[in-house]
């Protein structure tokens, strides 16, 4: 039976879904934790589905795939900001922190795993 009429599709998306809003929250949180007291992990998984939300929406409308990664970005940021409430460089330092351990987290899901749901134009594997 075609797993699109079984329910099956609607679970496996809704799990990517759910895992990415948790590897892009665990980002926020960790790079915030290195820097400075740190996002409570509510706040981080705030961002994790804000951005993850807007990345998926922005698809299901058929965006093009530079408009799908570059969407997140802005919200991402200015979430980051509001919950941080510290300097603009330090903030700064945070969210780049954030993009390398967001990258860092892509590689192994992406090569291992298959999961393209981090980086959707950037598939490894």
């Amino acid at each position: 039976m075609n797993e699109e009429l079984t329910g099956g599709f609607l679970v496996k998306y809704l799990f990517n879904f759910l895992l990415a809003v948790f590897l892009t929250g665990c980002s926020y949180f960790i790079a915030s934790l290195i820097l400075q007291k740190g996002l409570p992990l509510w706040q981080a998984l705030i961002i994790g589905f804000a951005v993850v939300s807007l990345g998926a929406l922005t698809e299901a409308i058929g965006s093009p795939m530079w408009l799908i990664v570059f969407i997140p970005f802005p919200v991402g940021m200015f979430l980051l900001y509001t919950f941080l409430n510290v300097s603009v460089w330090q903030w700064f330092l945070t969210y780049l922190l954030t993009l390398v351990l967001y990258t860092v987290l892509h590689i192994p899901m992406s090569y291992f795993f298959k999961f393209h749901s981090l980086i959707p134009a950037w598939k490894l594997s």
